[in-house]
């Protein structure tokens, strides 16, 4: 799950390289990610399907989990370098952590709110004028991509909280992705963001398909695993995404990064490791 996330990253970084906009582009990955999802529904027993009651479910898990932060990633990618993206979505148990503890999912800890100071500082170290981007002026696109993460803690959170009411997580993902193409498609219509990837099939192309396979698998696995560990040991998979994302980037895109970089991703580990719940408390959960 962490790697085929972690590949996602550069994944990304080359699907936004031919200058196609968000909505059009995630119109393709969700078409990508309900057949990936309708193909083990197809070929199993016939199992029930969602009713009116899921509606809120799947509406949320489309907006939160999909449609926001995705579209809000693909905007910060054209900008920032894959490995600081992958640096960002670590993130999301620090995020997820405050949620928690306001729906009462997660027990406060000094320890752990250190985890989020810690990554607090990192998003500083990215952000501050003349550190760590190769362009200053992107530093506000950072941003984008900590609201993507803030809307995955906030989903992980909602299934924890709430379950998925008799559906299991391919069901989720299969469905949510035909509700938000229903949105998604109309809205890219409206903004002209609509384009047909098949009038010039290249390698953004297929890397749009290696990202939009990756984020489903991963991202099916990560609800399966929120509802039996909770959001944020669940989010800690971000240690392997990190990890992955980072090197994927500089293996496939040969990015190179400042010492400052190294320092936020530094800070962010250890943020990681603190903001983690204890052990009983993952057994308990």
């Amino acid at each position: 799950m962490g790697l085929a996330w972690g590949l996602s990253m550069p994944m990304t970084k080359l699907a936004v390289s031919t200058g196609h906009e968000h909505f059009g582009i995630l119109i393709w990955q969700m078409v990508l990610v309900a057949i990936l999802m309708g193909i083990p529904l197809a070929l199993r027993p016939r199992t029930n399907g969602p009713r009116l009651r899921h509606l809120r479910l799947l509406l949320f898990v489309a907006f939160f989990g999909t449609m926001v932060p995705n579209s809000l990633s693909y905007i910060a990618a054209g900008e920032l370098p894959s490995g600081v993206m992958a640096i960002i979505m670590s993130l999301i148990p620090m995020f997820s952590l405050p949620i928690a503890l306001i729906w009462r999912l997660e027990v406060f800890e000094w320890k752990r709110l250190g985890g989020i100071i810690f990554g607090a500082v990192a998003m500083f170290v990215l952000i501050a004028p003349g550190t760590s981007l190769p362009n200053p002026s992107a530093a506000p696109f950072v941003l984008f991509a900590v609201v993507a993460t803030i809307c995955y803690g906030l989903e992980g959170n909602y299934v924890a909280k709430f379950g998925l009411d008799g559906l299991d997580t391919i069901q989720v993902v299969f469905y949510s992705s035909l509700l938000g193409l229903l949105i998604i498609i109309p809205t890219a219509l409206v903004t002209d963001q609509y384009y047909n990837p098949f009038a010039n099939f290249g390698v953004p192309e297929y890397a749009l398909i290696v990202a939009s396979l990756g984020h489903g698998f991963a991202y099916a696995c990560l609800l399966w695993l929120v509802g039996r560990t909770g959001p944020v040991f669940a989010a800690q998979v971000s240690y392997i995404v990190t990890v992955a994302g980072v090197a994927f980037s500089i293996f496939l895109l040969k990015e190179s990064y400042s010492g400052y970089i190294w320092l936020a991703l530094a800070l962010v580990m250890i943020g990681l490791f603190l903001v983690q719940p204890k052990a009983q408390s993952v057994e308990q959960g």
